[in-house]
């Protein structure tokens, strides 16, 4: 009964499918299969903290890289301490301490100002995005530092004598030789981080992880469940994949053709 609600929420063809397979006591394929849709209607959530989390990360990550290749003064030991703290800590214990560090931060705000902030309506969803924000521009500052680094210093020399500001200089040149650079890395950051969503259930946030284990929970399948919502990070990942390789193509700066030379030697 109970796998026939599940198989319900899908069409008609994949109803048919997940009857056809066979379900035993010890193992069943139904049960493996017919959870993937109810699990699929939290993909929006998942996909949503991958989004944000690469988004703001990535800011954070850049500014991280530019206050260390400059060693901006005072701001320079602020990040290195940030970041290895950031680095030497389990990301489950960092989304914990932002969980419940975000609010007594704004509750002692209220108290010392005056203020009247909702820490109630805030949405948990704001805390996992920090977390993962945070830890993933720990790790992918390096990356974009040694992207920064590796980009010819003759470009910058001769975008500086056109006249740039530093500002303009990163934007038109800096950043967009390094984003080439930094491409393959910054992607499997990005797999990375869409796994690690689903830590985001310690913070009751209802994703696919915690739909798996919800549905598991209805009738002790666990292992088919999390079978399930196993298939479905991977195809993820691998969709991650293929798109990152279709970036790369695209920001792959072509060198020039030789210009042929006649076999009777030079040109004329």
């Amino acid at each position: 009964m109970y796998l026939t609600l599940l198989a319900s929420d899908g069409p008609v063809w994949y109803q048919h499918f997940v009857n056809w397979l066979p379900s035993g006591k010890l193992f069943s394929w139904q049960a493996v299969f017919d959870a993937i849709p109810s699990i699929l209607e939290h993909l929006p959530m998942t996909i949503g903290l991958t989004l944000a989390g690469a988004f703001f990360g990535l800011i954070l990550a850049l500014l991280f890289a530019i206050v260390k290749i400059n060693r901006v003064p005072v701001l320079y030991h602020i990040q290195a301490i940030f970041v290895s703290f950031l680095r030497g800590t389990p990301i489950l214990v960092q989304l914990m301490l932002t969980y419940y560090g975000i609010p007594l931060a704004l509750r002692a705000l209220n108290n010392a100002y005056g203020l009247d902030w909702n820490i109630n309506a805030i949405p948990a969803s704001i805390f996992a995005i920090t977390a993962f924000a945070f830890n993933e521009a720990a790790y992918t500052s390096e990356t974009i530092r040694a992207a920064i680094l590796a980009v010819d210093s003759g470009e910058i020399e001769a975008a500086r004598s056109l006249g740039m500001t530093s500002f303009q200089v990163y934007r038109r040149v800096i950043i967009p030789n390094a984003a080439v650079i930094a491409t393959p890395t910054l992607i499997n950051s990005l797999i990375g981080l869409t796994k690690g969503t689903s830590l985001a259930f310690n913070a009751g946030i209802v994703e696919m992880y915690a739909q798996a284990q919800i549905i598991g929970g209805a009738d002790y399948r666990y292992f088919e469940r999390y079978i399930s919502v196993s298939l479905i990070y991977w195809i993820i990942s691998i969709g991650i994949e293929y798109l990152g390789r279709f970036f790369e193509r695209r920001m792959d700066i072509k060198a020039p053709e030789n210009a042929k030379i006649s076999a009777t030697g030079g040109d004329r």
